[in-house]
């Protein structure tokens, strides 16, 4: 082999696999400080950008997840107002039985009937989550929630929603509240029992929703009686509506948990696609670093061969 002070061809080949050693270590701790196997583009195209659009669906999904927690809430703020609701109907319900004994004072067990309307107006119109009430009637017979979202094979996403019956819960609204209580109380023969809806309605006669303020303090017996068996039906339709909302709790769960499982799929889609194997990167980083120390051993060598030429010209 001729020797040039001009060309050093064992230099040149032995920088150039060095500079290829140097970029391959420096791949690798990249994948090992980020832990990402396609970081940019320039990667692997292909899988950055399906990567980039499922961690976009996966943040949507986030967002789903957290709607769905919203909705529950809605639900679960209902339900305790059923709850509450039927203990004060219960009450109620004691009282007209109380009311049927003879020598009891009505005006005494309207004094608690009165407390326990009261508390039924609060319960029900403060029944709101959010500023959503499903238990007043102002929710209408049905109530939609954002249940999940999805990218089609074309790319285009959307929104799906999940409408849960509510129908037990609505109704007119009286006196500032009604839905669950908004059913004919019917109509009584007695005199001089007060009706809900103020002047203008006839004495004995109970419209929709007026169990709110109905006053038995000159009911008959009969009254009482019939107005007990009214108020049963009531607490019938009560525990309806809890029964659906105890179903649109159990279904807003349920979708709870596949929105999770759906967005741990796709995250774990991702990280096949994207992530780097720790393992096999940190084997790479020391067989890539005793390559180095290797070409930098090779390149002093081959720089060597030029200090050998001044020795021909007699040049210590």
């Amino acid at each position: 082999m001729s020797s040039s002070i001009l060309t050093n061809t064992s230099a040149m080949t032995a920088l150039q696999n060095l500079a290829a050693t140097q970029n391959a270590l420096n791949t690798t701790q990249s994948q090992i400080s980020s832990g990402l196997r396609v970081a940019t583009a320039s990667d692997n195209a292909a899988y950055w950008s399906i990567s980039t659009k499922l961690d976009s669906d996966t943040g949507a999904l986030s967002a789903v997840s957290d709607a769905l927690n919203l909705g529950s809430s809605v639900v679960s703020t209902a339900t305790a107002a059923v709850t509450s609701t039927l203990t004060l109907l219960d009450n109620i319900k004691n009282d007209l039985v109380t009311a049927q004994e003879p020598g009891t004072s009505l005006s005494a067990v309207q004094t608690d009937i009165t407390a326990q309307q009261q508390s039924l107006i609060a319960v029900l119109s403060s029944a709101s989550f959010n500023g959503v009430n499903l238990v007043d009637g102002s929710s209408g017979t049905s109530a939609s929630f954002v249940a999940s979202f999805t990218r089609n094979a074309s790319g285009a996403t959307s929104v799906q929603t999940l409408t849960v019956n509510t129908s037990g819960t609505s109704g007119t609204q009286v006196a500032g509240a009604g839905g669950i209580l908004a059913v004919s109380l019917g109509a009584f023969s007695g005199s001089g029992v007060a009706g809900a809806t103020g002047a203008g309605s006839s004495a004995g006669n109970y419209a929709q929703g007026s169990l709110l303020a109905i006053n038995i303090t000159t009911a008959t017996t009969g009254d009482l009686a019939a107005l007990q068996s009214d108020v049963d039906k009531i607490i019938t339709q009560v525990t309806g509506a809890g029964a659906q909302l105890g179903t649109a709790s159990s279904v807003i769960t349920n979708q709870q948990s596949y929105v999770q499982s759906l967005s741990d799929a796709i995250t774990s889609g991702v990280g096949s696609l994207v992530d780097a194997d720790m393992n096999v990167a940190s084997t790479k980083l020391q067989a890539l670093q005793t390559q180095q120390q290797l070409g930098i051993q090779a390149l002093s060598i081959a720089n060597q061969n030029s200090q050998l030429i001044l020795k021909l010209f007699g040049a210590s």
